[in-house]
């Protein structure tokens, strides 16, 4: 029997990126920005908000200029690549941000001009354009079809070090950052620094499946996780940034919640999967159409919907004026289809959260204590019935998830207008068997599952 030693045999395993980088690192760009000297341009408006506090996920830029202020001085760059022959060059759109001048560098030393076509910063996409011809581009990937598992390679300008190389696989895919929710991201295991971000992550067959964006660090350097913008989404953004200089977004005018374990026993699913309406925003295409508060939103346009972050970036690329078909599972009534025009997304703005009624009565044999909902209730929360939770002791109502401040509006569809009749409906809920109570908590409304006895799942 031939022995191979496990060297040689491991060798065999890990897959050789010289010839992709040698074809393919033609196509990636360095970009070099000058901007106005403004400190606030710098500000990141990307953290992920996780313990320990200093973790952050922060755009490569902003956090090395934040840790480096005397760079401010100074061109900052990034990374690109090529999408046609004809100079249209993709990055992220925070690489460019405040741009005085972008320079770009190609991989025969030539250094040209570029122009801003569009940005968005929703996405981080950005598309500039340099006035050449002939040149090397990237073939463009699905990332669709990626596996998680699968190996990926970066190549980019990390610290300014152009045309580096950097290999790993992809961790997850459908990631949804805090204040990203119109893109669904890849989350690799890549070596990312600052510079590498706007350049192409590739895939074994040499087809650019994303852009690196962002990463999770404490330290401003690589730890282990790096997001990076599907290229099916950025192509999309692209076409519209091409065409008409700026993005628009499909809209539908709902707050969404998880369906967790409980919510699908309750509903009757086999597993919790899918995104569950909790509410819908008067005049919007939602509330134009059938769907309704409690849906749970199974499959949009024929993709199926596992979690609730999957719908907005579908819904976000899906074109204003698009009739959508929504497959949702209704309570009441099992699986329904419901067809809504799509209206269009416009700029966000702060929402004011109202302040809480903080009185506390006595418990209840449920352990919650409830009051009426005051005047102050009724017009900050927009509500014309309900029970305000005052207090959460031990048993169903802190198994359901309740917190004081909660205002609750109907148990199984029928409302709760006052504290007896709340109780009149929890007593007609037999023993065993969960209900939905609908709750209003701040601005946001959610649905939570309740059981008389004992916890509703082992």
């Amino acid at each position: 029997m031939l022995f191979i030693p496990f060297a040689q045999a491991a060798a065999r395993e890990l897959p050789d990126f010289s010839r992709l980088v040698a074809k393919h690192g033609s196509t990636v760009v360095n970009i070099s920005v000058t901007r106005d000297i403004n400190r606030a341009g710098f500000s990141s408006d990307r953290p992920l908000p996780a313990p320990p506090a200093e973790r952050s996920s922060r755009n490569f830029t902003d956090r090395y200029f934040e840790e480096n202020p005397e760079a401010l001085d100074e061109n900052s760059l990034g990374s690109g690549f090529i999408v046609s022959p004809d100079g249209y060059i993709l990055t992220c759109a925070h690489v460019i941000e405040n741009a005085r001048e972008i320079l770009v560098r190609l991989s025969d030393r030539r250094e040209l001009s570029a122009s801003l076509v569009g940005a968005d910063r929703r996405s981080d996409v950005a598309l500039l354009k340099i006035e050449a011809s002939g040149l090397p581009s990237v073939a463009i990937g699905d990332a669709n079809k990626l596996q998680v598992g699968e190996w990926v390679l970066a190549i980019g300008s990390p610290f300014g070090f152009d045309s580096s190389a950097t290999a790993g696989i992809v961790s997850a895919k459908g990631r949804t950052l805090p204040n990203e929710n119109y893109v669904a991201f890849l989350q690799t295991d890549v070596p990312i620094n600052p510079g590498n971000s706007g350049g192409p992550l590739f895939n074994l067959k040499g087809e650019v499946v994303g852009i690196n964006s962002q990463i999770y660090s404490g330290t401003g350097g690589f730890m282990g996780v790096s997001f990076a913008i599907p290229i099916d989404a950025a192509m999309k953004i692209s076409a519209q940034l091409k065409d008409n200089g700026r993005v628009r977004r499909g809209w539908l005018g709902v707050s969404l919640q998880e369906v967790s374990r409980s919510l699908a026993v309750a509903y009757g699913l086999n597993k919790p999967r899918g995104a569950l309406i909790a509410d819908i925003l008067p005049g919007s295409p939602a509330a134009k159409s059938d769907l309704r508060s409690g849906d749970i939103v199974l499959e949009f346009e024929e993709r199926l919907i596992n979690y609730s972050t999957d719908l907005p970036p579908l819904v976000g690329l899906s074109a204003p004026g698009t009739l959508a078909r929504f497959n949702v599972f209704r309570r009441d009534r099992g699986m329904q289809t419901v067809a809504v025009t799509l209206g269009e997304l416009k700029e966000e703005t702060s929402n004011r959260t109202p302040a809480r009624h903080e009185r506390v009565d006595n418990k209840s044999r449920y352990g919650l204590g409830l009051s009426e909902i005051t005047a102050l209730q009724r017009s900050s929360f927009d509500i014309d019935h309900g029970v305000s939770v005052t207090g959460v002791d031990e048993g169903p109502a802190r198994a359901a998830g309740l917190h004081p401040g909660d205002v609750i509006m109907e148990v199984d569809g029928k409302r709760a207008g006052d504290i007896p009749g709340f109780y009149r409906l929890l007593d007609h809920i037999p023993p065993g068997k969960p209900a939905v109570l609908r709750v209003r908590r701040g601005m946001a409304t959610l649905f939570l599952a309740w059981q008389r006895a004992g916890p509703l799942l082992p």
